[in-house]
């Protein structure tokens, strides 16, 4: 490529196999983010430059890189747990400045040392917990109940922090899936293009406008919001379309992490279309009711309004949007700015909760006077789940799925 290796750590001007030149530096093991020697180019760019730079670099005998494949060598190599490593996908992927620093924070190994710390606590209590099982107390130091019930509570409130913190960090990282559903004529194309901020969907005064699911994605105090436009919901389709599109609706309804029920307030008052839609909607998933129209309806009559949480707004004017976005953050938990939220995946959370069901079994067992033995299996259970997060307990199996969700190379 260059024609002779650049001197360590020093950025070097060269020429690229006649192709481009630039900047060259070279990486010696194990100083490199994979831990292995790395040669980088800094180059003009461009992909038919870049395109023959690689041709050269695989004619000398080099492969592409596997998606992935670097970063998942810089953990193989020991220079990152896994939660750093995927703290490198979403620092890349991250769509806000909240989502980024949260990302930062889990790279710069925060998420991973409030884990190892937390392992460590649970190691010293097994140790003083096994010894009492194996020996005598005139040969160690028992760790009395309530010592044991104190360093417990201690620990439990630790993971709880953790927790709080962790999920934070993944509405910043996921965010939420919100379905806009309702009636045809109801409003929820216009609500669609002001929650996006320009015109995303079609508005017409005809019924059935809307025939397929309309994606967009916002951000609410930086957590990204997948909004889903809907196809109205009536008992009967007019034509094979609409069914198709009424299909659709149900099944994203299904999916989603909260459906916005949208009423017209001025011609439905008594929201007859959500009591006909009750029914089909899906148990699991939680629902707002959102009057909309407001500015059309009559002075002095409210609506009557059903059973559930609901909110008044104009999607025309735009007034109670405000509330809107509010009620979306507190209904999954998220706190002004989120501030000290690290970066965290679903994984991350089904591991702390985990490990806390662990926690919670070894007080119950402590506090009905169970075996040593039992508390002991608990403790073991709650540091397996804190391993997974970190990698000491993973399977080759989640490890390809994780780095298989990287972007191409890095």
């Amino acid at each position: 490529m260059l024609g002779a290796l650049p001197e360590p750590r020093l950025a070097t001007h060269a020429s690229f196999a006649g192709l481009d030149h630039g900047l060259a530096i070279y990486f010696p093991a194990p100083h490199s983010y994979t831990g292995e020697p790395v040669l980088e180019l800094q180059g003009h760019g461009g992909p038919v430059v870049v395109e023959a730079l690689i041709g050269h670099g695989l004619a000398l005998g080099a492969r592409r890189a596997r998606a992935g494949e670097f970063t998942q060598r810089a953990y193989l190599n020991g220079k990152l747990d896994l939660a750093q490593a995927e703290a490198v996908a979403d620092l890349i992927d991250a769509a806000s400045n909240a989502a980024a620093r949260a990302a930062l924070r889990s790279l710069q190994g925060e998420f991973s040392a409030q884990v190892q710390a937390l392992d460590a606590a649970l190691a010293a209590m097994r140790v003083r917990v096994e010894a009492a099982i194996d020996f005598s107390e005139d040969d160690v130091e028992v760790l009395a109940e309530s010592a044991l019930r104190v360093q417990l509570e201690d620990a439990r409130q630790r993971l709880a922090a953790l927790l709080a913190s962790s999920t934070q960090g993944r509405l910043l990282t996921e965010g939420m899936t919100v379905v806009i559903a309702g009636a045809p004529n109801a409003g929820k194309s216009t609500l669609l293009n002001r929650l996006a901020g320009h015109e995303a969907a079609i508005v017409t005064p005809i019924p059935g406008t809307t025939r397929d699911i309309l994606r967009e994605r916002i951000l609410i105090d930086g957590m990204p919001v997948h909004v889903l436009d809907t196809a109205g919901l009536r008992p009967l389709a007019g034509d094979v379309i609409e069914a198709e599109g009424m299909r659709r609706a149900q099944a994203a309804m299904t999916g989603a992490d909260r459906i916005l029920f949208v009423i017209d307030a001025a011609a439905d008052p008594e929201a007859a279309s959500y009591e006909r839609e009750r029914a089909r909607l899906p148990a699991q998933v939680p629902v707002t009711l959102v009057l909309n129209k407001i500015d059309l309806m009559a002075p002095g009559a409210p609506p009557l309004l059903p059973p559930g949480a609901a909110l008044t707004l104009s999607a025309h004017s735009g007034e109670g949007l405000q509330a809107l976005r509010e009620h979306l953050k507190q209904s999954v938990g998220l706190v002004d700015a989120a501030e000290g939220a690290v970066s965290a995946r679903a994984r991350h959370l089904e591991a702390l909760k985990g490990s806390a069901e662990c926690l919670a079994a070894a007080g119950e067992e402590l506090e009905r006077g169970g075996g040593r033995e039992l508390i002991a299996e608990e403790l073991r259970r709650a540091q397996q789940a804190l391993g997974e997060i970190v990698g000491t307990e993973s399977s080759d199996e989640l490890l390809g799925r994780i780095f298989a969700s990287f972007c191409i190379g890095k």
